[in-house]
């Protein structure tokens, strides 16, 4: 259990670290409804890592004991593709980056984030989290890891469960840091609004490189290893 907690940890960090929802949820926390829509996002941002996260296992639970280990064609050929895939959304990202002085558009998704109920709020989260392309990679690499390790279920739902709550880390902070503080956090979450929407090209594109290579290495050592 130890190993594969290890194993998916950076992963999970992969899908906290996304600017765009981190910004969605600072946006609410701006608009008249603030701590209801907030805490639906971050209500259905997990729901949607939990539930993604534990199809992905269960479902490839039976052909990783069928095939044995976690050098298995199946372990091997998501890490190989969840890698190149990666690196290619990296090389994307890069090209899109606002140049010098350009102003950053936003998705059209975000403009009418001030007229969200908590409903619709949570169902947002929930899709954003759960069906986003980079999330889904993390996420299909993390469920093959915890599938291939050998855990009885009490454990894998105990791993699955580390997994949602890292990934939704970065999220919750803007809605604990609002409820603790109120109108004084308005400042700090200005700013992180600001900076992550300025930066989040450059972000992702790190942070596709990183695990790009990190996911697409795991697939090589299994394929030499096997």
């Amino acid at each position: 259990m130890g190993t594969a907690l290890g194993s998916i940890l950076p992963l999970a960090i992969g899908v906290a670290l996304s600017p765009l929802p981190i910004i969605a949820v600072i946006l609410m926390l701006f608009s008249k409804k603030a701590r209801s829509t907030s805490v639906g996002f971050l209500i259905g941002w997990f729901l949607g890592v939990l539930i993604s996260a534990t199809i992905i296992v269960f479902t490839a639970n039976p052909a990783e004991q069928a095939t044995g280990g976690d050098e298995s064609p199946l372990y091997i050929v998501v890490h190989l593709l969840l890698g190149v895939f990666l690196l290619f959304i990296a090389y994307r990202d890069w090209k899109k980056r606002p140049k010098p002085g350009e102003q950053v558009e936003m998705p059209k998704w975000m403009q009418g984030i001030d007229n969200l109920t908590a409903g619709k709020a949570l169902m947002m989260g929930a899709l954003l989290s759960g069906l986003n392309p980079k999330n889904l990679a993390f996420t299909i690499s993390a469920g093959v890891i915890i599938a291939s390790a050998g855990l009885d279920t009490t454990q894998a739902i105990a791993v699955i469960l580390v997994y949602t709550l890292l990934a939704c880390i970065t999220v919750a902070a803007p809605v604990v840091i609002y409820f603790v503080m109120g109108d004084k956090a308005t400042p700090t979450l200005t700013s992180w609004k600001e900076w992550l929407t300025y930066h989040n090209a450059a972000v992702m594109t790190v942070l596709f490189i990183v695990f790009g290579f990190m996911v697409l290495g795991k697939g090589i050592g299994a394929l030499i290893g096997g």
